[in-house]
């Protein structure tokens, strides 16, 4: 069932008297609906497209955490073969918020790092809505590390609202581990790609967003701090996050403006949450393109692009 935003009202009323109409023909077949139907459809489409061209940075934020929007799982499914997750990070346990493993992208090997939210509540409670402990920004290390010694591109697809705050996350070294996890993506001697495809919050994000392009989804926000928190903070009143997602700049167009990202993966209206097949093959283009491009580059080459990339944010503001 498609779920809708507040927003998407004007096309849910369309869609419901579609529903409404085909159920009445399955009562009796003499009733014709066919014209109705597509005459409806038509509207909703339109009302779709003109929705969506004119999102405001809160509704893009709300798209970015739309339910059914793709998840880790889908984009591994959808564009890895041969995928093996690792598990574990040798020094206390397992996350299961942040994944991470090998597979074959189009047949060549990578190391894969990305955080899964879950998309019912028992897989969101398994990986705690995609917000890691420190043990998962250490898996990652481990990996990263490993796909530096065998020469493996790294791909990332970073999805979450922030690293886990929790005492137990605090108590184990969270700001160490994320440090150490960002120092790694970028001293690698190897490419690495990061995808934002939903959230990119904070240094949760950050931790496996140090790569030599960064891309983001359309309608995916990448910012220091959830609109929310920064509202409660600047404004002492959350709700005014709606403001605050305007002043953060957090859209990917705006992001894209300022050089902290590399390029935007369109994605249809409606969003990536209606197009899950269109969004792959737009990932897939776009992953192609990156290992094309950065294929028989020297590590000194590899590791200086991204060392340029990172030095150059904010020098032309």
């Amino acid at each position: 069932m498609q779920s809708y935003l507040d927003f998407e009202k004007p096309v849910a009323d369309l869609e419901a008297k579609i529903v409404e109409l085909k159920s009445l023909a399955a009562a009796d077949q003499a009733v014709s609906i066919d014209e109705e139907v597509n005459r409806l459809s038509a509207r909703a489409d339109e009302a779709l497209v003109e929705i969506y061209r004119k999102l405001t940075p809160w509704q893009k934020t709300q798209v970015a955490r739309h339910p059914q929007r793709p998840h880790f799982s889908d984009y591994v499914r959808s564009l890895i073969t041969e995928w093996q997750p690792l598990a574990g990070d040798r020094k206390y346990g397992e996350d299961a918020a942040l994944q991470a493993g090998f597979g074959r992208f189009n047949g060549i090997p990578v190391a894969i790092l990305g955080q899964e939210k879950g998309n019912s509540t028992e897989t969101r409670l398994k990986h705690n809505f995609g917000m890691a402990n420190p043990e998962g920004y250490r898996k990652a290390v481990r990996v990263m590390d490993m796909a530096d010694r065998f020469s493996l591109p790294v791909l990332s697809f970073v999805d979450t609202a922030g690293a886990y705050p929790g005492i137990g996350a605090e108590e184990r070294g969270q700001a160490e581990a994320i440090a150490r996890s960002t120092e790694k993506g970028l001293e690698l001697g190897v490419p690495n790609l990061a995808i934002v495809i939903g959230e990119g919050g904070s240094g949760g994000a950050i931790a496996i967003a140090t790569a030599n392009r960064v891309l983001m989804l359309e309608n995916s926000i990448y910012s220091v701090i959830s609109p929310e928190a920064g509202a409660s903070i600047l404004f002492r009143d959350a709700g005014r996050a709606q403001d605050m997602a305007t002043a953060q700049k957090i859209t990917a167009q705006d992001l894209l403006g300022f050089g902290v990202i590399d390029a935007i993966i369109p994605e249809p209206a409606g969003g990536a949450h209606r197009h899950h097949g269109v969004i792959m093959d737009a990932t897939r283009a776009a992953i192609d393109t990156f290992l094309k491009d950065f294929d028989g580059r020297s590590r000194l080459e590899t590791r200086e692009h991204r060392r340029e990339k990172f030095l150059a944010i904010g020098t032309s503001l």
